[in-house]
């Protein structure tokens, strides 16, 4: 029977004249109260972030938020151009472009950097084990920048936040390792820096690309309302179509 039914969750419900979330009331306790990234973060790990770690999770979110016209936002545009009545399916558009070299990097440099600590050997020093993950592997995820070859400005500014609030970990620390020994002295970019850091937060690995989409709706939306005022798509789109050759 269907009041047998149960299904159990430990983030929201709500009745007749009362929601809860995160087992607080949610117009009582939470809202006014708690910030947008400080409840994102609760959310995910069921547990209040501390101050130092909402200023380091939060600069992780304005670090990602926006970065010109990459191919997320450009993708976001040209939906919206070709069908401005889906503001959804325009920010849809440019999320769906979070992988591998955009926004992906995120989670994927907090990955590689997880898996390589947890095989290292007990006595090796951070050192060692950015040597040993750079002789073994391709490419490392996080190293280099298409725009910013020599730094990236987001790198310093959030390793130095994480040291203020106490949050400077292992993942900060072996993958500015990394950077100090591979043999291409490649900066470390912002992304990359930002899996490390939410790693070192304790937040699953598995979730970070969830955060770098969560930061990057935000710029999406805000690419959206300048094309709204000040429209780019169809030069865009014009310009590339007009320049199409054929070739058999």
């Amino acid at each position: 029977m269907a009041e047998d039914l149960s299904f159990p969750t430990g983030l929201g419900t709500s009745d007749a004249t009362t929601i809860s979330l995160l087992g607080q009331d949610l117009a009582g306790d939470l809202m006014g109260k708690v910030g947008f990234g400080e409840l994102a973060f609760w959310l995910v790990a069921r547990r209040r972030p501390t101050p130092g770690e909402t200023r380091v999770f939060e600069a992780v979110l304005v670090a990602l938020a926006d970065h010109g016209f990459t191919p997320t936002a450009i993708a976001a545009r040209l939906t919206y151009l070709s069908a401005p009545e889906s503001l959804q399916g325009a920010l849809a558009a440019g999320l769906l472009g979070g992988g591998s070299r955009f926004l992906g990097v995120t989670e994927d440099c907090a990955r590689f950097l997880s898996d390589a600590l947890a095989e290292a050997g007990p006595n090796d020093s951070y050192e060692d084990i950015a040597r040993n993950i750079i002789q073994t592997t391709r490419r490392v995820p996080g190293l280099g920048h298409p725009v910013h070859k020599e730094l990236d400005p987001r790198t310093p500014v959030l390793i130095g936040i994480a040291k203020e609030e106490g949050c400077y970990g292992p993942h900060l620390e072996l993958f500015e390792a990394v950077g100090r020994v591979h043999p291409k002295q490649l900066p470390l970019n912002g992304a990359g820096v930002c899996g490390a850091a939410l790693a070192d937060l304790g937040l699953p690995v598995e979730l970070l690309r969830g955060f770098a989409l969560l930061a990057r709706a935000a710029g999406l939306l805000g690419q959206l309302a300048e094309e709204r005022r000040r429209p780019i798509g169809m030069d865009v789109y014009l310009t590339v179509d007009r320049n199409a050759v054929y070739e058999p």
